[in-house]
């Protein structure tokens, strides 16, 4: 399966996050130092944007405005790349500020899930819900082992959470009236260190490694197998979050942290839909 990646993009900062927009039909993602890419499927980048942080993970709204975890600042900042603005979205809920934000994902009401992943192996990790005028709110602490990378179900009625510490992946439903349900662990990986994860139309989940570098297919009975592994690290390397891209999303973009690219694959999946809601 490696032989059927290749490198997209080079001259990145150490990418984390990756995302797709299907309205401006290109692909978006961060640096280690705020910068905000837009890399065209032909390879072309260009730095749109620079928050002044450390940008993990991405989301995109209906407008093609980016919404970016900023662990630097400890915010989602929002990010229009017409012009390159930046400005705060979500910091946090009075007195209880976001402490690192990880990855964001909207659903189909605009209301905006990020994962705030705490402190290595402290448990202190939790989900915060973000409603469309930017208002956050503490919606889960039950994933508490470093929450990373996370997704909503094809039916929307749960959050995949993957939990890096834990290691493994995560369910929380979505209770009719928004809340939080019972977690349950859908699998766990031993001796790897999980990151991001995404999901495909069958409602398998693909979940990306910082170590070692490879990437799982999980189906939703919890059975987990390697669809790809990069035992020298040089096109997936640290590949910490994936996105499915293209008209058909039928290929897979990695942002690998570990180096400097972004890589492209096909891997005989097709992409969910994801939301792209219209924010205010």
């Amino acid at each position: 399966m490696l032989e059927r990646f290749r490198t997209l993009a080079g001259g990145l900062d150490h990418p984390e996050g990756v995302a797709w927009s299907p309205r401006s039909g290109r692909v978006y993602a961060g640096g280690e130092a705020g910068q905000i890419y837009a890399v065209e499927l032909d390879g072309k980048v260009a730095q749109i944007a620079d928050t002044g942080g450390f940008i993990l993970g991405l989301a995109v709204d209906g407008d093609d405005r980016i919404y970016a975890c900023d662990v630097g600042k400890g915010q989602i900042v929002r990010v229009d790349p017409r012009d390159g603005s930046a400005e705060p979205y979500a910091i946090g809920e009075p007195g209880r500020p976001m402490v690192a934000p990880n990855w964001p994902a909207f659903d189909s009401h605009g209301n905006l899930y990020v994962t705030d992943s705490g402190n290595w192996n402290r448990r202190d990790g939790f989900i915060w819900r973000v409603e469309s005028d930017g208002t956050a709110t503490v919606w889960s602490t039950a994933t508490d082992r470093l929450p990373n990378g996370c997704c909503l179900s094809l039916e929307g009625d749960a959050l995949f959470v993957v939990e890096t510490n834990l290691p493994g992946v995560s369910r929380i439903p979505i209770r009719a009236d928004g809340s939080a349900g019972t977690r349950s662990v859908l699998v766990e990986l031993p001796a790897t260190v999980p990151d991001g994860v995404a999901i495909a139309a069958d409602g398998t989940l693909l979940v990306s490694c910082y170590r070692p570098d490879r990437i799982y297919r999980v189906r939703l009975d919890g059975h987990a197998e390697i669809l790809v592994e990069d035992p020298e690290g040089q096109i997936l390397g640290a590949p910490t979050n994936v996105a499915f891209v293209g008209e058909g999303l039928d290929r897979l973009v990695t942002a690998n942290l570990g180096r400097w690219h972004l890589a492209i694959g096909d891997v005989a999946l097709v992409g969910a839909p994801l939301g792209y809601p219209a924010i205010g």
